[in-house]
């Protein structure tokens, strides 16, 4: 499923204006037609773009299905205030949608909902009352809306703050509405809050008891998930890692096999090579297993992002696989990809004693004792260890700070403070682990910008879902390590399904490999991209620092390379807003 959509707000491009009328030719020329109109706003998506209409009060975009999994296919019946809609769309429904709401009081008012997964972007440019919010920034490049102009604080900000995604992006004056948020838009007052925030679904009232439940809950979600989003002709290619993640989301496809290619990627470095465990899921099913080779020729440091990106999400890495997985779904035909990416997260898969410190704090001493002996077989370190540093999270007060990394940059021009994300706003009560998974969650929010598939193709990340990071966070973390095994609610709940070999798997393979051999082989070139390029141009690097860095021999198991990788992803994408075409 993809959707491509501009709403345009305000007088000046809505009234009967030559510039008004040119624009609509423009977008009719692009395919695009009329969803939605009112007194203040016309919203225009391309004639493949799925749409709902909610009779008597806007416009869905996107799919969306019931509590249980079914489609709804036309029509979304629903009534009330714009408050109501949207909680009975949060309550009673799920989805990979944007919601456009009128008001009834107010015709100038409009309310966007984002669902909570993100699936369907969102990036809006408003001024004044004046203004669009759309899908692709390109389009509104393209009809004369916008010019790309850099912000470079953000740039600083994201290389300060790595991985955190924020409602500012990388674009002077585009701002992006995040999953779970609503913008309001009264012509000159626009404002924006969260309609969904993770936090609820830890309170007391809403967490698991007792495992077999959460296990059962954990079961429903995913496949429910994986299911819906699988209905129809559609053929779909499963990114398979033979990791548990990508392996329960496979089992997940069994009613759909015969509109199924299972793939994995092959790499030539020691350590990623996953077939063996793939291939266990695959015969489990009675299917094929094909490989996907990635090496190192098809390496650039300089290329193309999409016209959408609005920050920089896609590093080299990334491109490589990108292309590779997009080579594979046109030689098998295939019209959407299916992943686990983000399992890590929604199962809970933390490196800390956090999960063993909320069940001192959340069942008493004998629960904590449990958790510190699974922490210890889980991390293969003395019950001694594990209980110290369980003890000094506990004493700890719990905090939700971005980790900073001003390695390689500038003093002068890192970021000072994080920008704000509505997920940070913890109870003053929170667990530490409770922190700590949210945190991650805020993370998972770039997947879906590192990973494109190509404008024809859908991608599917069912375990970002509504429903399913809903099931998870109602799961204590202490749960999570059971018996001394990452993710152990998640096994447990597929436990009849997956193979032993998968279910008993702790490790996983690493990329960190590959990149190593990419960073070795490419190492003078790098440098040059770097010291010549844009942001030691805008004095955001230390060039002392960088030159020191790259004199130095890359010792055996030293990641400190990975920085750069950061720094080229940047790099590259600061570059690709001088080559846009229009």
């Amino acid at each position: 499923m993809n959707c491509r959509y501009i709403m345009l707000l305000g007088s000046r491009l809505n009234r009967n204006t030559d510039f008004a009328l040119q624009l609509e030719r423009s977008l009719r020329a692009e395919r695009m037609i009329c969803k939605f109109g009112s007194a203040s706003a016309r919203v225009f998506a391309s004639v493949d773009t799925p749409t709902l209409t909610i009779a008597r009060h806007g416009l869905l975009i996107g799919q969306v299905f019931t509590k249980d999994g079914q489609p709804i296919p036309q029509r979304l019946d629903i009534d009330g205030s714009t408050h109501e809609l949207i909680s009975c769309l949060l309550q009673s429904t799920w989805g990979d949608y944007l919601a456009i709401l009128g008001d009834r009081e107010d015709s100038s008012a409009i309310t966007l909902l984002r669902d909570p997964s993100g699936a369907v972007p969102c990036v809006y440019s408003l001024a004044d009352g004046e203004g669009f919010i759309t899908s692709d920034i390109g389009l509104a490049v393209d009809l004369g809306l916008y010019r790309r102009e850099v912000n470079w604080q953000t740039i600083a900000h994201g290389l300060t703050f790595p991985y955190l995604k924020t409602a500012r992006t990388a674009l002077q004056g585009v701002r992006e509405l995040l999953p779970g948020d609503m913008l309001t838009y009264r012509g000159r007052d626009v404002s924006v809050s969260s309609a969904w925030s993770p936090w609820r679904f830890v309170e007391k009232g809403m967490r698991h008891t007792d495992p077999h439940v959460a296990a059962e809950d954990v079961r429903g979600a995913v496949s429910s998930a994986v299911k819906a989003l699988s209905t129809g002709g559609d053929r779909f290619l499963v990114e398979l890692s033979g990791g548990l993640d990508s392996s329960i989301v496979a089992t997940c496809l069994r009613h759909a096999l015969l509109r199924v290619t299972f793939c994995t990627l092959v790499m030539p470095v020691a350590g990623t090579d996953e077939r063996p465990y793939a291939r266990l899921v695959t015969e489990a099913l009675g299917q094929e297993l094909f490989s996907v080779e990635v090496g190192f020729d098809n390496v650039h440091l300089e290329f193309p992002v999409p016209r959408s990106s609005v920050l920089p999400a896609i590093g080299i890495l990334q491109r490589v696989i990108n292309e590779a997985w997009e080579a594979a779904g046109n030689r098998y035909g295939v019209d959407g990809f299916f992943s686990g990416a983000g399992g890590d997260t929604v199962f809970c898969y933390l490196g800390t004693t956090a999960p063993a410190a909320d069940a001192f704090r959340e069942r008493g001493v004998r629960a904590g004792i449990v958790a510190i002996g699974n922490l210890a077989t889980l991390h293969r370190c003395t019950v001694f260890k594990a209980g110290r540093l369980t003890l000094k999270k506990v004493l700890r007060r719990s905090r939700t700070p971005w980790k900073e990394d001003r390695t390689l940059l500038n003093p002068a021009c890192a970021a000072t403070t994080s920008e704000h994300h509505p997920w940070m706003d913890a109870p003053p009560a929170a667990l530490p682990g409770d922190h700590e998974k949210i945190r991650d969650l805020i993370g998972n929010q770039l997947f879906r910008d590192a990973g494109p598939r190509g404008l024809e193709r859908s991608k599917h990340f069912p375990l970002l879902s509504q429903p399913v990071m809903e099931a998870c966070l109602k799961v204590p973390t202490w749960m999570w390590i059971a018996d001394g095994r990452n993710r152990a609610v998640a096994r447990q709940a597929f436990a009849d399904q997956l193979p032993r070999g998968v279910f008993d798997r702790n490790s996983k393979g690493s990329y960190t490999g590959h990149m190593a051999g990419v960073y070795t082989r490419n190492k003078l070139k790098i440098r040059e991209f770097l010291e010549e390029g844009q942001l030691c141009a805008h004095d955001l690097l230390d060039r002392p620092a960088l030159a020191n860095f790259f004199a130095k021999d890359l010792a055996s198991r030293d990641l400190s390379f990975l920085r750069i990788f950061d720094l080229c992803t940047a790099e590259n994408w600061t570059r690709q807003q001088d080559h846009d075409p229009a």
